[in-house]
């Protein structure tokens, strides 16, 4: 497989405080990998840093898409060369309509037939959307919201989708319907990084996995076998016991990949 995403001992300081500790990591074009990790663990900003919205950052490391230089850049630059970005708390344009909020995610395109077939597009991946084509978009449910987001930024006819806490505040039904649509991107082609908590959802749909630790990645592999693997099992799925929780360090310790 083509290497699309290539981000090489990334370090990003927010102010005096170390987010990110030389990480790196590879997407492979066509596949879904997923970030794995508790609250304050750094995940959400490697996807801040790829996608240019934190200023002056990284502090060191390279990223590279499709070959090209990205880190420094301006995210309108980023954009523009086929990444798209979902945020956490999914940040719609809540006094525009559904439609004009997607036709944000379409502003640098000028393929009018383009974008009528990923209008259609979008409503096949959320129905709910067409029927809420005028309504404007800060009356809609936090699921809806959601999917606004996901439309918008697919709007882009992005290569690779960054997708930064799709299950957040979703109800359980909600959150099986948001990652069925998520494999269902994928197989369309979209190729998907994905910061997310609930590991077990996040695993069951990715191609490979990977564990943040306070900034570093403590351990990687393939989805299934993370799915397997006690420890993870333990830690990141609901099952850790209380007497397990005391030899956490020195999992960590044990398993540490960089």
């Amino acid at each position: 497989m083509t290497n699309l995403l290539e981000i090489k001992n990334i370090e990003t300081f927010y102010t005096l405080i170390y987010a990110l500790r030389g990480i790196s990591l590879t997407v492979e074009q066509g596949t879904i990998t997923a970030i794995l990790g508790n609250n304050g663990a750094g995940k959400s900003t490697i996807l801040k840093t790829v996608i240019g919205l934190l200023d002056d950052q990284p502090d060191k490391g390279t990223i590279e898409f499709m070959g090209k230089r990205i880190d420094g850049k301006d995210p309108e630059v980023i954009v523009r060369m086929g990444l798209s970005y979902v945020p956490e708390g999914r940040e719609v344009f809540e006094e525009l309509s559904v439609r004009e909020n997607l036709l944000m995610g379409a502003y640098i395109r000028r393929d009018r037939a383009g974008i009528k077939r990923d209008f259609n597009k979008i409503y096949d991946y959320f129905p709910v959307l067409r029927d809420r084509e005028n309504q404007w978009a800060g009356t809609l449910s936090g699921g809806e919201q959601q999917m606004l987001a996901m439309g918008r930024a697919l709007m882009n006819g992005p290569k690779l989708l960054l997708l930064d806490e799709p299950s957040l505040g979703l109800s359980p039904i909600l959150v099986k319907e948001i990652f069925k649509i998520i494999r269902g991107i994928n197989n369309e082609g979209v190729t998907l990084l994905l910061v997310e908590q609930n590991a077990r959802m996040a695993l069951s749909i990715s191609d490979v996995g990977l564990i943040l630790e306070n900034g570093r990645f403590v351990m990687k592999g393939k989805s299934k076998e993370l799915m397997e693997d006690k420890d993870v099992q333990e830690f990141y799925m609901g099952m850790r016991s209380e007497e397990s929780a005391k030899g956490y360090q020195r999992w960590k310790r044990k398993k540490r990949w960089r």
